[in-house]
């Protein structure tokens, strides 16, 4: 996003929106192209994508400064509840030597931070479709989607509580820039473990 797009009196949220629009489409569309819903074969391999995002960002949910700036940050992590869906359907996750995005203890760029947390909250914002579609083919809160429910507070009420969290965060121009930077990173590192997880089939009888 270009300077001119953003300024001081634009909220942080929206400021983040339109600096990941483009990938966010992009990642939407490859990720639908999969068909993650097709069947069990298909929502597994989605599993294992959502895995790999959730422990990227895991460890922020328990970092201090973040819980101080967004209060009950740490009881949003799902990190858990991708690997209890995981275990639902009798899986371990794939082999992945990529360290996550974020280690345990280590020092944390905040404004950086807060641009991958936007990302993991508005995924869950989004969930509520991907939600619906898992029904169908069998899981729910209970079994196979938890990391795809609405928190307990409902997902609208959840999200706008985020957002006012999230842009009451005292921010200079190159905090804003490094948050910006922070969810085109983290869209582009699901876009990744998408890639990696849930390859398109092969088109068949395309010329070399």
């Amino acid at each position: 996003m270009s300077p001119m797009s953003d300024t001081p009196t634009t909220p942080l949220s929206v400021a983040l929106k339109a600096a990941t629009a483009p990938t966010h489409g992009v990642l939407d569309q490859r990720i639908m192209a999969f068909n993650p819903f097709a069947g069990r074969e298909h929502y597994a391999a989605f599993l294992q994508m959502q895995y790999r995002f959730h422990r990227d960002v895991d460890a922020l949910f328990s970092d201090p400064e973040l819980n101080r700036l967004l209060p009950g940050l740490s009881e949003r992590r799902r990190f858990h509840q991708v690997a209890q869906d995981l275990a639902d359907l009798g899986l371990t996750p794939s082999g992945d030597d990529t360290p996550p995005a974020f280690v345990p203890g280590a020092a944390v760029d905040v404004p950086g931070a807060l641009g991958w947390l936007y990302t993991e909250e508005g995924s869950n914002l989004g969930g509520a479709f991907l939600f619906k579609l898992a029904a169908r083919i069998g899981f729910d809160e209970n079994q196979g989607a938890r990391h795809l429910a609405p928190h307990p507070e409902g997902r609208a009420p959840s999200w706008k509580a985020f957002v006012a969290q999230l842009d009451a965060v005292p921010l200079d121009a190159d905090g804003r820039a490094r948050a910006a930077a922070g969810a085109q990173a983290a869209f582009a590192r699901v876009l990744g473990h998408v890639e990696a997880c849930c390859p398109l089939p092969v088109a068949q009888g395309t010329p070399a």
